[in-house]
């Protein structure tokens, strides 16, 4: 069965956005090594990708405005306000954790979870995350949008593996 990744990064003090919600702090210590070994061994894995309207924009209109950048992925735009989009790029107002419920039952490659915040801890609520993988980036923002939520229930990890390239350090979970 298909898994449900989250592939993320955050600064060290568990940030994924500043607090305007920019990501231009996303790099290692030697900002003109832009090499992620680890994206491109995970890229390979997924053949859906399912984020936020906010992450949809924040991609289309300032880190890649002139071309999609996961055009091998069928795309889940979760949005209240539906767009119209194209046969890879699905704009929708369905419930990310039913949506995820239904994707896991077809068949096909993993299932990346690539943002917000909002979609994130909506999954991790319902225990709807299969693995957990965290780039740890050497920045310490001090205020933005946090990854983690606040929970009833605690959720025991196993670490299966780690990395570090740049000053970045990947840690990769799954449920014990």
């Amino acid at each position: 069965m298909r898994k449900v990744v989250l592939y993320i990064a955050m600064s060290l003090d568990g940030y994924i956005a500043d607090i305007d919600g920019k990501v231009h702090w996303l790099c290692g210590e030697d900002i003109n090594n832009n090499y992620m070994d680890s994206y491109l061994k995970f890229i390979n894995t997924v053949d859906t990708v399912v984020m936020g309207r906010t992450t949809y924009n924040q991609i289309v209109n300032e880190l890649s405005p002139n071309n999609w950048v996961y055009n091998n992925l069928t795309s889940y735009v979760i949005t209240n306000t539906p767009f119209k989009a194209n046969s890879k790029i699905i704009s929708t107002n369905e419930n990310v954790c039913n949506l995820i419920q239904k994707l896991k039952k077809y068949s096909g490659k993993n299932i990346w979870i690539c943002g917000g915040a909002n979609i994130i801890n909506q999954l991790i609520d319902k225990n709807l995350i299969d693995i957990y993988h965290i780039s740890i980036i050497p920045t310490i923002l001090g205020n933005g949008i946090k990854l983690f939520d606040k929970f009833s229930i605690e959720r025991k990890l196993k670490l299966i593996s780690n990395n570090s390239y740049n000053g970045i350090v990947d840690l990769v979970y799954e449920h014990r």
